[in-house]
């Protein structure tokens, strides 16, 4: 397989297959949303049109960046989402830097969103597609984010080599500039645990696919057989 790197602003063009990465947190969330029963998640291209689809859909559970906000019924932490029932329920999501990639890429063949805890179920995914080439996007700091690169590092490799050692790949991550800022609370609405869910590896049995659906770009959890036997 073919793995390359990019920031988003080096998309020059649409990838045939690509896989979004946001570790801290936007992509751990999604992952927590889905574990929490959420059925589907609508990535939003902005806090205006998050908005918009809340005032559309008022059972819709809305969450950004930052602190609470008028308008939003949570915030981007895994900690903080863990304790809220999603069962059935739509959630909107618009972050920094996660959601904005995953737009980015809105026109490859296949998208998939990442993170440390959905980490061998999208390297299964990626195994059994067969694809030649997957474009990796490095969502954080203009593709410079060190947990985001060793996130998309560990996939890469998890995919064609089956017995990586996450070790190296987690220390990189939890010595980043977004750790960092979290455990000191640098970042606003944020949980003492953030870090730590953030970097365990394979807490969900599914990848997390991303498909237009009418003009919203939605994430769907897809379960892989071979972690749920």
């Amino acid at each position: 397989m073919d793995a390359r790197f990019r920031g988003i602003t080096d998309l020059a063009e649409t990838p045939s297959v690509a896989v979004v990465v946001d570790v801290m947190r936007a992509f751990t969330v999604a992952a927590w949303a889905f574990a929490q029963g959420a059925e589907k998640i609508v990535l939003a291209g902005s806090l205006d049109e998050a908005l918009a689809l809340k005032e559309r859909h008022p059972d819709w559970v809305t969450l950004k960046d930052g602190p609470p906000a008028p308008g939003f019924d949570a915030v981007n932490s895994p900690g903080l989402l863990r304790s809220i029932d999603l069962g059935g329920r739509t959630v909107v999501q618009k972050t920094t830097a996660g959601t904005v990639g995953a737009l980015a890429v809105k026109d490859a063949s296949l998208v998939l969103c990442a993170g440390f805890v959905v980490a061998e179920a999208t390297a299964s995914f990626l195994r059994a597609r067969g694809s030649d080439t997957v474009t990796f996007v490095v969502t954080g700091e203009d593709g410079r984010a060190e947990e985001d690169l060793a996130c998309a590092q560990y996939i890469a490799r998890r995919t064609t080599e089956t017995a990586t050692d996450a070790a190296e790949f987690l220390r990189r991550a939890a010595g980043s500039r977004a750790a960092t800022e979290l455990t000191e609370g640098v970042r606003r609405g944020a949980h003492p645990d953030d870090v730590a869910l953030c970097l365990e590896v394979d807490r969900f049995p599914f990848a997390m696919v991303a498909t237009p659906e009418g003009p919203l770009m939605v994430l769907r959890p897809h379960a892989m057989p071979s972690m749920t036997d």
